[in-house]
């Protein structure tokens, strides 16, 4: 298997443009969520199809539409995890502002766990002694915040178990970042403005405070970036890895809520945080040590045409 230097760059930044993301709920008051949510579906449309231009993506995006075409039922599985994606974008949005906030913060937790399990289950990935640890750390942590939450709302159930669905799935078709990201918000878009024109009064309420337009464009631009990263990385790392360094998302959503949301910094919550930080940096360890290893011994491999990559072992 390959690690790419980029793929982890990738993830890391999605990790932190989702932190911003996180605060624009509270930077868009008074407008309720699936208001936010659509405006995003919308802009992040827009920003998109600027990337596509910029990076000239249209004949890989014609590439991938032939390959399809050709298995015509291919399109069901692709169209079923945009859906999937849809409902999770929506969540992410929705759930903080409806007293779901809790429940989103669990669901991510558990995502990692959850692909880490479709990665061992689906695609055989094999897990090294250092991995084995880093996992256990993650899920005593994982453990410990189920206990104090003392639930598993549908909310986390759909956050923890729907996205690995929708990862497996695009690394099945092999879907391009970019042009499967962007053929998502062809579908989602129009169904939001529809939701935007017949049914919210943002545009009442944009009329009368412009300071949300640049909100609006600024939050496509962000989301755009970060889903990109995330994608690129999902197909670029080993899922283990890709899913290990996604906690970097709820551990930030963590320091954010303490610095800006006014969050109590709890024992449970040190405890949770710390039992994962520790799993992640074993895992980031394990990841140097084979980059380090496969530098003087292997060739190196690309990914996307690139050359940062390096061959991963196992212990």
């Amino acid at each position: 298997m390959v690690i790419s230097r980029r793929g982890v760059v990738a993830v890391l930044t999605a990790n932190v443009l989702f932190g911003v993301i996180y605060l624009y709920g509270s930077f868009m008051q008074p407008m309720l969520g699936t208001d936010v949510f659509a405006w995003r579906m919308v802009s992040m449309l827009v920003a998109l199809t600027a990337l596509m231009f910029m990076l000239k993506a249209w004949p890989e995006a014609k590439a991938f539409i032939v390959r399809m075409n050709e298995k015509p039922v291919q399109w069901l599985l692709f169209l079923l995890s945009t859906a999937v994606v849809a409902v999770n974008f929506w969540i992410f949005m929705w759930g903080p502002v409806n007293g779901y906030g809790i429940d989103v913060a669990l669901g991510y937790f558990l995502l990692p766990l959850t692909t880490i399990l479709m990665a061992l289950m689906v695609f055989g990935e094999k897990l090294n002694t250092w991995q084995k640890w880093a996992i256990t750390f993650a899920a005593m942590g994982v453990g410990h915040e189920l206990w104090v939450a003392q639930s598993l709302s549908w909310v986390a159930m759909l956050c923890c178990l729907s996205y690995p669905f929708y990862y497996g799935i695009r690394r099945h078709l092999a879907v391009p970042a970019l042009v499967g990201l962007w053929l998502d918000l062809v579908l989602i878009a129009p169904v939001a403005m529809v939701y935007l024109l017949v049914y919210s009064d943002s545009f009442t309420l944009l009329a009368a405070q412009w300071k949300f337009i640049p909100l609006i464009v600024s939050l496509g631009i962000i989301s755009a970036l970060a889903m990109f990263g995330l994608l690129y990385a999902m197909r670029a790392l080993p899922i283990t890895l890709f899913s290990m360094l996604t906690y970097g998302e709820p551990i930030l959503l963590f320091v954010l809520a303490i610095l800006f949301m006014g969050a109590p910094l709890t024992i449970d919550a040190m405890m949770t945080y710390g039992m994962i930080w520790l799993g992640l940096s074993l895992m980031m360890w394990d990841s140097y040590l084979q980059m380090r290893k496969s530098t003087g011994t292997e060739t190196l491999k690309t990914d996307e045409e690139d050359d940062d990559s390096v061959v991963v072992g196992s212990n």
